[in-house]
């Protein structure tokens, strides 16, 4: 009577790991909002666990002790990205700061460095490289260890996130003076 056999053929003990594994991925799910962080948390979780499996307690529900381990990493992970964006916002101001630039310079200066400072790291970093340390795209590639073409889409990439950002404060209105005298009111 093979139709009377459970179909499932792994062990329970592994069908339990699937069940909190797809525990984990709904519940990071929930809390990023978005499928590919979620997956980035999950691993991190997993990894954590498995680094620090010595504080799992069988007495307790490890499904508890995974989620409470998502929960965690996704907290630190915003907390990290908060920090993160304050040390962009003090890089930008700092840097505008250090300009010596007429006002309006001075103001479309602190624009390009807080989109430059927004980009992501690896964006970031590979415009940083060619564009000011102006190593070839080829130099680039070695020092970060991946292919040209990643160079390349890189760089094209924040170039372009770098223009859209100029392209978005042009559509604003211009500064009005206020107080003073412009050069049509004279």
């Amino acid at each position: 009577m093979d139709g009377d056999r459970d179909t499932d053929s792994r062990r329970p003990d592994d069908r339990d790991m699937a069940d909190d594994l797809a525990a984990m991925r709904r519940y990071a799910r929930a809390l990023a909002r978005d499928v590919q962080d979620a997956d980035d948390v999950v691993q991190d979780a997993l990894l954590r666990a498995i680094e620090r499996q010595e504080t799992f307690r069988p007495e307790r529900s490890r499904r508890h002790w995974l989620l409470a381990i998502v929960h965690n990493v996704f907290i630190s992970g915003t907390r990290r990205k908060a920090a993160e964006m304050r040390r962009n916002d003090r890089f930008a101001e700092t840097l505008v700061e250090q300009a010596d630039a007429p006002q309006e310079h001075h103001v479309r200066l602190g624009e390009i460095v807080r989109g430059f400072a927004a980009l992501p790291d690896h964006h970031r970093t590979a415009l940083h490289l060619t564009a000011v340390e102006g190593f070839s795209y080829q130099e680039c590639a070695t020092l970060l260890d991946v292919p040209v073409g990643t160079v390349m889409s890189r760089v094209a990439r924040a170039r372009a996130a770098l223009r859209r950002a100029r392209d978005e404060g042009a559509a604003a209105p211009p500064l009005r003076l206020v107080g003073g005298y412009d050069d049509e009111s004279a």
